[in-house]
């Protein structure tokens, strides 16, 4: 991160982020959400999978952290480089689960990862070094990267497609 934030804004981004996302989501059917081809060939539900997947990810990480380790980042034997792979991964991970599932997974998701974020000192989320995983960034950045950031991108897909398909 460029500039210093603090641990409140983040979580008000977040927040903000997330809100206007699930505005979006409101405006869609069950149905809607099933439809192939929002991004490449996933559908809303499947960007749902993605997010929560990148919530528990980070999850993880920050976790493996705290008992001293180093996850690799993203995955195991993958590099940051290769997210495509990893991200056709997690949807062939999630991609026969039921929407109803993956609503319920993506709200519960949500709460772990706003309950760990509050707990997480201010200091350990801007303090560079502070986690080895993070290498020469703070953790703050990859909190963003997979909350706020993520919600901001996936809201921006699916309205796109909202438009393109006469949904919105």
């Amino acid at each position: 991160m460029k500039r210093r934030l603090t641990k409140e804004k983040i979580i008000e981004r977040i927040h903000v982020e997330r809100r206007r996302l699930e505005q979006n989501l409101a405006l869609l059917s069950d149905d809607d959400m099933l439809e192939p081809d929002v991004v490449g060939e996933w559908s809303v539900k499947d960007i749902m999978a993605h997010l929560f997947d990148w919530e528990q990810r980070f999850l993880g990480w920050y976790e493996a952290g705290l008992r001293g380790e180093v996850p690799e980042t993203p995955a195991p034997g993958l590099k940051w480089s290769q997210l495509r792979i990893l991200n056709q991964q997690v949807f062939e991970k999630h991609r026969n689960r039921s929407l109803s599932d993956v609503k319920a997974e993506f709200q519960s998701s949500f709460s772990k990862v706003l309950d760990t974020i509050d707990r997480i000192p201010e200091e350990d989320i801007f303090e560079i070094g502070r986690f080895q995983w993070t290498g020469r960034e703070n953790i703050g950045g990859f909190i963003l990267a997979n909350t706020a950031n993520h919600y901001r991108w996936a809201k921006s897909r699916i309205r796109s497609w909202m438009k393109e398909t006469s949904k919105l």
